[in-house]
């Protein structure tokens, strides 16, 4: 009988519940045991936080969004905070403790779910001989590895659902409406949705922005009798020759900065240049709530039902994958070498011009 250990790492994201689901259930046909580590890696920080998961404890939760053992963006294990009584912030490695206890549990193998951080983690367990099997997570779908991610769907899903209904309120007041969505460095939710919602303009980090340009294709409206437009704004877009706006640092211990407030910015600059009632709106973490959509729900099952046959393999220190609609196996190292930027080229973004979208350029 084997024994193993599942983590969720990073942002949540819809469908985290449904990969839990079908870890347990393909673990439970074979006779195994599966534990989960709450909030990342506390659970094998502190044996106290690990969590027998049995059938029952996972019952219906592929359709609920958010993840029953928790998950965080702090508490690197290569690099845990710790704060001592002064009020001071170090740095412990504290890795060897939990790779001793996953020893001392006897486990055969961890399933750590996260995104591109959580999995270079993973990635780097794997070096210290720890069976480890990546499924890969997040909504911004910008893992170069896979073919997609779970809770993308969901993300964009929301974010057009926004959309829809800020058209009725921007045609009432003939009002600009400027919205800001997640996407990191990556503008796929931005371009999904905003071609889906029928914006007016689309601005993505892949291109850097003419404010003119927008401003122009906002005025052109009025020439086609129509007096509001719909501005969608990924988080990490920014204008030409201009700086990636934030917010300041993440969490503690994370490099990453906290994007945001590009989308103010833009809905300022367009009234300044235009004249135009000019509101924004960020949809935030809305994007990552909510019931995974179908093909979520359906996605996620695939990776945890993958990813435990891998460990049947013993296929470690490898990622479950989306590869022309089957799943595969790819190597943590390659998983986390590169991040998926939208191919100006495709299809998708030659749609969003040929109906007259604009794209800043």
């Amino acid at each position: 009988m084997k024994k193993i250990v599942i983590s969720t790492g990073g942002g949540d994201a819809p469908g985290l519940n449904a990969v839990i689901y079908a870890v347990v259930h393909a673990c439970y046909r074979r006779g195994w045991e599966v534990y989960g580590s709450r909030s990342g890696y506390k659970g094998l920080l502190d044996m106290d936080e690990l969590v027998r998961l049995d059938v029952e404890d996972v019952a219906e939760i592929y359709s609920t969004g958010g993840t029953i053992i928790g998950s965080t963006n702090k508490g690197d294990p290569f690099a845990m905070p710790v704060e001592n009584l002064a009020g001071e912030i170090r740095f412990v490695d504290v890795s060897d403790k939990i790779v001793s206890n996953f020893k001392r549990m006897c486990f055969d193998c961890h399933i750590a779910i996260g995104g591109d951080g959580s999995l270079e983690i993973a990635r780097r367990f794997a070096e210290k001989d720890m069976p480890v099997i990546g499924v890969p997570k997040t909504i911004d779908n910008d893992l170069e590895a896979t073919d997609g991610t779970f809770g993308f769907d969901t993300a964009v899903s929301t974010a057009t659902e926004a959309l829809d209904k800020l058209h009725s309120t921007a045609k009432s007041h003939d009002r600009v409406m400027v919205v800001e969505v997640m996407g990191r460095e990556a503008g796929w939710i931005a371009l999904y949705s905003g071609i889906s919602g029928g914006a007016d303009a689309i601005l993505i980090p892949e291109i850097p922005f003419d404010m003119e340009k927008v401003c122009e294709k906002i005025m052109d409206n009025a020439l086609h009798e129509k007096d509001y437009a719909i501005v969608v704004v990924a988080e990490g877009a920014s204008a030409a020759g201009g700086e990636t706006i934030s917010k300041g640092k993440g969490e503690v211990g994370r490099s990453e900065v906290l994007l945001g407030g590009i989308g103010e910015w833009v809905a300022s600059e367009i009234r300044s240049r235009t004249g135009k009632d000019t509101r924004s709106l960020v949809l935030g973490h809305l994007q990552r709530g909510g019931s995974p959509t179908t093909f979520d729900r359906l996605l996620a099952m695939r990776f945890g039902a993958a990813a435990v046959r891998m460990v049947e393999e013993g296929s470690f220190g490898h990622m479950v994958a989306l590869t022309s609609s089957h799943m595969s196996s790819v190597p943590l190292a390659d998983a986390v070498k590169s991040r998926k930027m939208v191919d100006l080229s495709s299809d998708k973004v030659l749609t969003a011009r040929e109906i007259g979208i604009c794209l800043g350029d």
